[in-house]
């Protein structure tokens, strides 16, 4: 196992572009084999199972690709918005939960788009490193401020192979771990894949009652 730390690997200098990811499903509708790769099936199975609350009033996922994270949140959410920017994905994601009248996907370009609601279940698979250090500040910024307090942010990101001290689900998820507002619950981290679950803790005015 080779020692990492935070800052072993930078963000990139841009965020990925929208024209990149058309691209990519242009070629292929299922670029990264959500729907076929053992990996991909073990990952979503690991991240259902560490919601901590059986269901959840609100949720949100972002960068929601062609929904095959969706349809199995579908079930532990009253309402459930899932956005992309990507209009294949979104076809198939409005394809794979066409079942579910419960479940909203929208086209949105991230961090600017945000939806105002608020959340008490806000999951992010597989999208944060391809953010700029600017974005990831923004779309991190923008996400804690739309929880509920007591509400869960699901994170679940790639790791870079042993010896390839690529920017990967490491240094996402440690910089997520230092936010004050947020408390990890669940922690798995493997060969593959890094996943937590973080609480949104009341704010200092709400523990002691009116802030007073």
């Amino acid at each position: 196992m080779v020692t990492r730390t935070p800052d072993d690997a930078e963000a990139p200098s841009a965020t990925f572009s929208r024209e990149y990811f058309d691209r990519r499903y242009t070629r292929d509708p299922d670029p990264w084999g959500l729907a076929t790769k053992w990996y991909e099936r073990r990952k979503y199975a690991l991240t259902v199972a560490s919601l901590p609350k059986a269901h959840y009033r609100n949720g949100f996922e972002p960068g929601c690709s062609i929904g095959e994270l969706t349809r199995l949140l579908a079930p532990r959410c009253t309402r459930l918005l899932a956005v992309d920017f990507a209009d294949s994905a979104l076809e198939q994601a409005r394809a794979a939960v066409r079942e579910f009248t419960h479940v909203d996907v929208r086209r949105a370009t991230l961090p600017e788009q945000l939806p105002a609601d608020r959340y008490d279940l806000i999951v992010v698979s597989e999208i944060l490193y391809y953010l700029s250090s600017e974005d990831f500040d923004l779309m991190l910024d923008g996400l804690v401020d739309r929880m509920e307090s007591g509400g869960d942010l699901v994170a679940v990101h790639c790791r870079a192979a042993d010896g390839r001290h690529g920017y990967d689900g490491f240094n996402v998820h440690a910089s997520i771990e230092v936010r004050g507002e947020l408390e990890r619950l669940v922690h798995h981290e493997d060969e593959e894949f890094v996943l937590d679950v973080f609480r949104r803790m009341p704010s200092l005015d709400a523990v002691s009652g009116d802030g007073s």
